[in-house]
């Protein structure tokens, strides 16, 4: 380690950072500043990267937990070769540019996860940790290893407050992930005060409480911060947690030290303290020195990678089926599912939950990639996959994560399975819970990430558990999330539809909303037709057989209402199933007029839920047979009839029209 150089690149790195948020008037300073060295030692020496393989498969994976730090992660890569250009830097924050306020994945090359959201890029760095271990115990062999990369994950004071950093960091100690390094740039301060205005604990003993081992350094001390990393890569048995003492804002002394560091508040003394850290008056200045260092550094990085790639090849030739499941992952090739998964009994009756543990099943053996979890609910979530064991400290090929009750690290983890690629996750708890990790859904929904949620016990039907358990408004906030298609099927073969359509979707998150109670098998409408109109997320389940007089739309176990109804009203209902609203408004607009003909205005919108999401279909013409208050203790079906979602409701309702 060349720790002159390395200095150099710190200070170059500062006024990057200082020069960027100046320009742009917006940012933050306290961590580019503070955590310089850190970054020096990482990029300039201890990861192993290639920046022009930045997807490379055994790269070490940094994550930039403190994602409001963002122009150190951007100043870092820009120095060590990947494609950001200077200009890019001159354009922090800037629209459209690759460096925009919290770093995004997707968007900026280098960039691993989407972070700001305090905390979330701990879990997200736990699941890449538990991702690295699945996949080097599948397919590294006696004979090669491709995979013994580390994740490393730079976090602040204030996302380890975030309790998903608590519940992700107590998860990853109990399966003993020791290829996880986690550092605090620990500044003694938040946005608001100092540190102790808020907190008193004992942040080390704490991870050591969670079986985490623990070094305390200076993380302004090149040597001691490398000295610390080499031991953390080479330690077993347990992830690795670095304290590194820092001071927030170094190279800006009128604030260094203090809460005002945090963000832009030292812009204001930028141009005196750029002369006193020895920085000419050149703005986004990088000496010819440290650019020099880092064209050799990445010169060897492209020889570790020709290195590796002739191993992979080898294994690729030697393991021509385990390659086959590897590269159809790295390239999003799902099977078609749907076909794989055989119909139901029709006179089954059965809880779409149940179904959903029945489907699972089949695709468990079709795509041995995919991998489940649940928050202390298998026995309820029926998404347990037989016979595939528990993914554990001792066993890494399992494939049921036992999450705990941690419903928000569940999904942030299951974020940072997905960020890393290879494997397809879903995790299961009840849908009232979706509260819990709604954070990390609508970051898988921003970030694009192919994540399944196996959500049951979706309405009022749960009943005796009453109205804490029965979620009315969860259904239509989850829809409100853009980019996330949440799924209700009706019955088992809209469930098996349902999952086949979640899981062959790459480009985005599918949330299923399964029921507790049991439903029948809706059989006078073809499996095929049940299946295939998930995939669309409307379609006729009855057509009429005169000229259209009411359009009754429903969703999931509500379904069997609005056919029951239309037996009563006659021949010129049709009824409309729509289990997935996101999907079917992405359909052409001949096949949603052909569903839900704009002439007849005469609708009704039946749903055991509130009824802001059906004004889009309904218009101000129509009717809802909705809930629009919280539910009840008692039995389901009593909780049903009491709160009017009866196919009398819906008969009566359409009658007032």
């Amino acid at each position: 380690m060349n720790s002159l150089l390395l200095q150099q690149a710190a200070c170059d790195a500062r006024g990057l950072a200082m020069d960027a948020v100046a320009t742009c008037k917006s940012g933050h300073l306290g961590l580019p500043l503070g955590a310089a060295e850190i970054g020096a030692v990482l990029f300039g020496d201890a990861l192993q990267l290639d920046p022009t393989h930045p997807r490379w498969l055994n790269r070490d994976r940094f994550v930039l937990s403190a994602g409001h730090g963002s122009m150190f992660l951007y100043a870092w890569l820009h120095l060590a070769g990947f494609a950001i250009s200077l200009e890019e830097i001159k354009k922090f924050r800037v629209l459209h540019s690759l460096t925009p306020g919290h770093p995004e994945f997707h968007h900026t090359p280098g960039v691993e996860a989407t972070t700001g959201p305090l905390g979330q890029g701990v879990a997200n760095a736990v699941g890449m940790a538990i991702s690295g271990r699945m996949a080097a115990a599948r397919f590294n062999t006696s004979e090669h290893t491709i995979l013994d990369n580390h994740v490393v994950c730079l976090a602040g004071d204030g996302c380890l407050q975030e309790g998903v950093s608590a519940e992700a960091s107590s998860l990853a100690g109990h399966l003993g992930l020791d290829n996880l390094i986690l550092f605090q740039d620990s500044n003694n301060v938040t946005l608001d005060a100092m540190l102790p205005v808020s907190q008193s604990e004992d942040v080390a003993a704490r991870y050591r409480a969670y079986g985490w081992d623990v070094q305390e350094i200076d993380g302004q001390n090149l040597e001691e911060i490398a000295a610390a990393f080499q031991k953390a890569k080479a330690a077993t048995g347990k992830p690795q947690f670095i304290i590194a003492r820092t001071l927030i804002g170094k190279g800006i002394p009128e604030v260094a030290g203090t809460n005002k560091a945090h963000g832009e508040a030292g812009v204001k003394y930028v141009e005196a303290d750029r002369r006193g850290l020895g920085l000419p008056e050149e703005k986004f200045f990088v000496s010819p020195q440290v650019r020099a260092y880092f064209k050799t550094r990445q010169e060897e990085q492209a020889k570790v990678y020709a290195a590796w790639e002739q191993t992979y090849q080898a294994w690729q030739a030697g393991n021509a089926d385990l390659a086959k499941v590897l590269e159809d992952a790295l390239n999003k090739k799902v099977p078609h599912l749907e076909s794989t998964i055989p119909a139901f009994a029709p006179t089954e009756t059965i809880a779409t939950r149940k179904a959903g543990g029945v489907v699972l099943q089949s695709i468990a053996k079709t795509m041995p990639l995919f991998v489940t979890g649940s928050a202390d609910l298998f026995g309820s979530t029926m998404n347990y996959l037989d016979g595939l064991g528990d993914f554990t400290r001792d066993n890494h090929t399992g494939r049921n994560i036992h999450f705990g009750i941690r419903e928000h690290a569940m999904a942030a983890i299951m974020n940072g399975i997905a960020y890393d690629g290879i494997f397809q996750p879903s995790g299961a708890t009840f849908l009232v819970f979706s509260d819990y990790a709604r954070p990390s859904i609508r970051l898988a929904a921003l970030s694009n990430l192919p994540v399944l949620y196996i959500f049951t016990h979706d309405s009022v039907a749960v009943g005796e558990d009453g109205p804490t358990h029965e979620p009315v408004e969860t259904i239509s906030a989850l829809r409100a999330i853009p980019g996330l298609d949440v799924i209700r099927p009706a019955d088992p073969e809209e469930t098996a539809g349902a999952f086949a359509a979640g899981l062959e979707r790459t480009d985005g998150p599918t949330l299923l909303s399964l029921c507790r109670q049991n439903v029948p098998n809706l059989n006078e409408i073809p499996v095929e037709v049940r299946r295939q109109g998930v995939f669309k997320g409307g379609y006729i389940a009855k057509k009429e057989t005169k000229d259209l007089e009411f359009i009754l739309l429903a969703t999931g176990s509500e379904l069997q209402l609005a056919l029951q109804a239309a037996k009563t009203l006659g021949e010129g209902t049709r009824v409309v199933s729509m289990p997935c609203t996101e999907r079917f408004l992405r359909q052409e607009s001949a096949y949603q007029e052909m569903v839900l003909p704009n002439a007849c205005r005469r609708r009704i919108a039946i749903e055991a839920g509130i009824s802001q999401s059906w004004y889009q279909f309904i218009g101000l013409d129509g009717k809802s047979v909705a809930i629009n208050r919280f539910g009840l203790s008692a039995p389901g079906a009593t909780v049903l009839k009491e709160l009017e979602i009866t196919a009398e409701a819906v008969i009566a309702a359409a009658k007032s029209l």
